[in-house]
């Protein structure tokens, strides 16, 4: 009789807006042949790496993968290898090579591929297959798989994308976590990008990506060692002949409001940039002695050397007293940015702290000549300290009461705290009211790494003080609440909820040298939409990093809070005020008094944490200016912060009992209870596909969908 393993493999899917369903990886059947008396019959193989490049031209694409599969066993394996064939696509390229001799493959419709996928779930008794039903299949047999050896496969498959207003979306399945008993030794996922359209993003919601964008090509990159990837990769890229290009995703389930995800991104323009007037501040105090003031003056010196012709910038150091360059603005040349090095070079660490009068002196150096009116120019501050103010005005409220009268510019105010010991309300709130944002930088990192990458994004702007028009559709929860200006080769993510459908033009106006420009996008909001499920959650972590920081600047209030735990519950978000969301099983529960997470209960569970965010200085502080900050500009989704919690698609859920259980599910709904792998089980995945990615989740599920709720029990 034969046993089979399963061992995850991987497969690059391309799929495009208003495509296919989610696809999902390659599979490697392992059936026993020859074990050794006492080798487990059921225990999977390790994935050695996962190797992935891609190569799209005007939305053809060819996908070349490369896999090594690990056989530990004293004997040699038979197997097949299968994985779901995206629509349309044409497999150009199959290599495995045994004993010198190339294996083929065949490709079956999705009929002969879900009896296939079935029987496995029944051999297996693992319903981690299911996601695969209802797609086409490329099935190879694999023999020998040699005994302590290894097994390469490469793979090699085109296809056409679409192109749907200015957007292509390409998805990787990497979710290999229930099949991969060790982590996979390396993953590496590369793309080529070439259009004839001038190229203007390309984003990831699910994983950070390195990216290198040029007018007509594009190159995007991510890469990870011993793993276990439980993500798909997706991968968006936007072409656009406009200026600025601005791109529409939607997320909507009929009757409900709807979400949207809209990417706004110059991309690398032909033509000149806006020029900019910029301040760099530099905290010289004696607790920036030692290697600090070392890496804070080659930050400094890096962004001196990039000035663009045509800027105007200033130079302020700051310790007990204030230090400037020059008592105003100086224009870029070579002579002023020679003197600017020289004069950086001269700081030494010594003396307090005066963070109020560097302030003051800086918005004062670029207000310049122009105080009121429309501004020709972007108008920027740089401020660096790695301490709190102990030198002139050191209450928190006066100093920003001072400085936002004398802001008058509405210059930018982009903060850097440096160390454990910077007052990160203060910086918190320099940032927030002026219009930029603050960053950390801890102990152990390199203060001109992150300096240096800063200004690289913000060195050349392209349009400020921009404003959007929604057209016909009703918008709202927006985020990040005021929009920031944008720099060219960089993009602004926005996230927020609709109501109503269908197209619109959607109005972009910013400042472009004091006079207004604007661009009319034609974009549609959906009536449903069940792709992008992403975005919801992506939204959630914003609105919670913003209600957070608000509760820890401004005080705990009870309907912040109730709000908090409402987003984290249905998103499956974890916070300081949901911890008790994640408690393993009905014990713990009975343990703590409770049959369900209470508000009470929570508030109670958050109160220490907010003790401790009314902390300003120390590592605490700065660890939860950091964490609340990546919430609120949240780009990619993270994964669950705990082993009970998990999503599939849209959906978050809790394990409880060991069963996987839908944050929407309520006792007073109707539920239909069905048995794990009986005939039933099977016709309502063949009925409903879209439950076959909740099911896979385990054996004891339940799920509620469309207002009913499924059971599934053992």
């Amino acid at each position: 009789m034969k046993r089979a393993s399963i061992i995850s493999g991987i497969c690059v899917l391309l799929i495009f807006v208003a495509a296919v369903p989610l696809l999902s990886d390659g599979v490697l059947i392992v059936d026993r042949t020859d074990f050794q008396p006492g080798t487990p019959s059921k225990q999977p193989l390790t994935v050695k790496y996962h190797r992935v490049s891609v190569e799209i031209t005007d939305q053809v694409a060819t996908t070349r993968i490369d896999q090594v599969f690990k056989n530990s066993h004293d004997a040699d394996l038979e197997g097949t290898y299968i994985f779901p064939l995206p629509e349309s696509s044409a497999i150009t390229e199959f290599s495995l090579w045994i004993n010198g001799k190339r294996t083929g493959g065949e490709v079956m419709d999705r009929e002969k591929a879900r009896r296939i996928y079935e029987d496995i779930v029944r051999q297996m008794i693992d319903p981690g297959l299911l996601e695969y039903v209802g797609r086409n299949m490329f099935r190879a047999r694999v023999y020998p798989i040699p005994a302590k050896g290894e097994t390469r496969i490469e793979l090699e498959y085109t296809e056409t994308l679409r192109y749907d207003a200015g957007l292509v979306r390409y998805v990787y399945p990497l979710d290999t976590e229930r099949f991969s008993p060790d982590p996979i030794e390396e993953v590496t996922i590369s793309a080529e990008i070439s259009s004839s359209v001038p190229l203007k993003s390309v984003y990831s919601p699910s994983h950070e990506i390195d990216t290198r964008i040029e007018t007509y090509g594009a190159v995007a990159g991510y890469e990870d060692s011993y793993v276990k990837p439980d993500t798909d990769f997706v991968l968006y890229y936007t072409v656009s002949e406009k200026d600025v290009g601005a791109n529409l995703l939607a997320y909507r389930e009929e009757g409900e409001k709807g979400y949207f995800l809209l990417l706004l991104s110059p991309g690398q323009i032909e033509g000149p940039t806006l020029k900019k007037d910029i301040v760099f501040v530099l905290d010289t105090s004696g607790s920036m002695r030692g290697p600090k003031i070392g890496q804070a003056k080659r930050a400094l010196s890096y962004c001196i050397e990039r000035l663009g012709d045509g800027d105007r910038f200033s130079v302020i150091g700051f310790a007990t007293g204030v230090d400037p360059m020059e008592s105003g603005l100086v224009t870029v040349n070579e002579k002023t940015r020679e003197a600017a090095l020289a004069f950086v070079d001269e700081f030494s660490a010594r003396g307090g702290t005066n963070i109020g009068e560097a302030l003051l002196e800086a918005t004062g150096t670029v207000t310049g000549s122009e105080p009121e009116g429309p501004l020709s120019r972007p108008r920027i501050i740089v401020f660096l300290t790695d301490g709190e103010p102990t030198v002139g005005e050191t209450d928190t409220k006066r100093i920003l009461s001072k400085l936002e009268d004398a802001n008058r510019a509405g210059a930018r105010i982009f903060v850097f705290g440096v160390g454990d010991d910077v007052n990160t309300h203060l910086l918190d709130r320099i940032s927030i009211e002026h219009r930029g944002i603050s960053e950390y930088v801890g102990p152990d990192e390199k203060i001109e790494r992150v300096i240096s990458s800063f200004y690289t994004k913000i060195s050349e702007p392209v349009l400020s003080d921009i404003e959007l028009d929604w057209g016909r559709v009703e918008t709202s929860g927006i985020f990040p609440v005021v929009l920031p200006d944008l720099f060219k080769g960089t993009q602004l993510v926005l996230l927020g909820r609709y109501e109503g459908r269908g197209g619109t033009a959607v109005s972009l106006e910013g400042s472009v040298e004091g006079r207004r420009k604007e661009f009319v996008y034609e974009v549609s909001f959906p009536g449903e939409e069940k792709k992008n499920d992403f975005i919801p959650r992506l939204w959630a972590m914003r609105k919670i990093g913003y209600l957070m920081n608000e509760i820890r600047l401004n005080g705990e209030d009870p309907e912040l809070i109730d709000e908090i735990v409402s987003l984290s519950k249905e998103h499956g978000i974890m916070t300081p005020y949901t911890s008790f969301l994640v408690l393993e099983n009905e014990a713990e529960y009975d343990r703590f008094g409770i049959s369900e997470p209470k508000a009470e209960m929570i508030r109670d569970s958050g109160r220490k944490y907010k003790e401790a965010m009314d902390e300003e200085v120390g590592s605490g502080s700065v660890a939860r200016a950091t964490d609340i900050l990546a919430l609120k500009q949240a780009t990619v989704q993270q994964a669950p912060a705990s082993k009970t919690v998990t999503y599939a698609g849209k959906k978050a859920f809790y394990l409880k009992d060991d069963r996987w259980i839908d944050s929407e599910y309520t006792s007073d709904l109707k539920t239909v209870r069905v048995k794990l792998f009986s005939k039933k089980y099977f016709d309502l995945i063949k009925k409903v596909p879209e439950l076959g990615k909740y099911l896979a989740l385990g054996k004891s599920v339940t799920v509620v969908y469309k207002g009913k709720c499924y059971r599934i029990d053992e």
